[in-house]
C-alpha cells in the first residue's frame, strides 16, 4: 500500500522548563535555547538523532541528540543578548569554547575581536564583536565572513561597516544577502470531511410501508385539561388557575 500523505511524528514530545541559564534538561542531557525563554515551558520533540525545541509552533532551537549522561550542547547565538549586556563573561565562557570547536566562531571572528579590543579595550571591543555576531541572524554566514575580512582590510571593524561590506559581496554574487530567521511552518491540512453516517432508525423507517390512516382527533382529550385536578393525598380537588 502507498504511504500516507500525512507526516507521522515518531519523536517523543516533552515540555521542559528553561532554567536560569537558558538550558533545558532532557534525558539527563542539557541543551541551550534562546535566553529570552528563561523561566518558560517549551515543547520539545526528541527524535533518534536530533532534538527540536518549539515555542508554540515556532522552532526556536535544533540540536543533535546527545547520548552521554550529563553532556551539554550550547549554541553561541542563544546568548548574544546576554553577552551584549555582560561582555566580560564572554572570554572564558563554555559557549565560546563550544563555538570554536564546532566552527561557528572562526579565525576571522578572532581577528575582528582582536582588532576591536586593541582599539577600544576589552569591554567595548567585545561588544562590537557581539554586534557583528548578531548579523548572522539576518545575513548569510559566508557574506558576513567576507564582510569582516573586507572591513579589516580597510582598518574598520564596526557592525555597520561589516553589514555594508557583506551586502556588497551578496550583490556582487547576484543573490539576496538576507536570510529568514524563522523557518516557515506549513499550515496544517484541512480536516477531511466526516463520512456520511446513516442512522439505523431512519433506515428502518424508510423501509416501512406508507401510513394512509387519518390523523387522530384529540379534542375530546382537552376536557381532561379543563377539569379539576385530584390531590394525590385525597384532599379536595385543586382548581386550575
Amino acid at each position: 500500500m502507498p504511504l500516507p500523505g500525512e507526516v507521522f511524528e515518531t519523536g517523543l514530545t516533552l515540555t521542559p522548563r528553561v532554567d536560569r541559564y537558558a538550558m533545558i534538561t532532557v534525558k539527563m542531557c542539557r541543551y541551550s535555547v534562546p535566553a529570552r525563554f528563561i523561566g518558560h515551558k517549551i515543547r520539545v520533540v526528541l527524535r533518534s538523532a536530533e532534538l527540536i525545541a518549539y515555542d508554540g509552533r515556532m522552532e526556536i532551537a535544533r540540536h543533535p541528540r546527545l547520548t552521554g549522561r550529563g553532556e551539554e550542547r550550547i549554541v553561541l547565538d542563544h546568548f548574544l543578548e546576554v553577552l551584549l549586556r555582560k561582555p566580560g563573561a564572554f572570554a572564558g565562557s563554555e559557549t565560546l569554547d563550544q563555538a570554536r570547536v564546532d566552527g561557528s566562531f572562526t579565525t576571522t571572528h578572532e581577528a575582528l575581536w582582536a582588532a576591536a579590543k586593541s582599539a577600544l579595550g576589552d569591554i567595548e571591543g567585545t561588544k562590537v564583536l557581539v554586534q557583528v555576531l548578531l548579523l548572522h541572524r539576518h545575513l548569510q554566514h559566508a557574506d558576513v565572513i567576507a564582510g569582516v575580512r573586507a572591513a579589516l582590510a580597510v582598518g574598520a571593524f564596526t557592525r555597520d561597516v561589516v553589514a555594508l561590506e557583506a551586502r556588497k559581496v551578496a550583490e556582487t554574487g547576484g543573490r539576496s544577502p538576507t536570510v529568514s530567521a524563522d523557518t516557515p511552518i506549513p499550515e496544517p491540512p484541512p480536516p477531511a470531511p466526516d463520512p456520511q453516517v446513516t442512522c439505523l432508525t431512519m433506515r428502518r423507517v424508510a423501509q416501512l410501508p406508507l401510513d394512509n390512516r387519518p390523523l387522530p382527533v384529540l379534542e375530546a382529550w382537552d376536557q381532561l385539561l379543563r377539569g379539576p385536578r385530584k390531590d394525590p393525598q385525597g384532599r379536595a380537588p385543586v382548581p386550575d388557575r
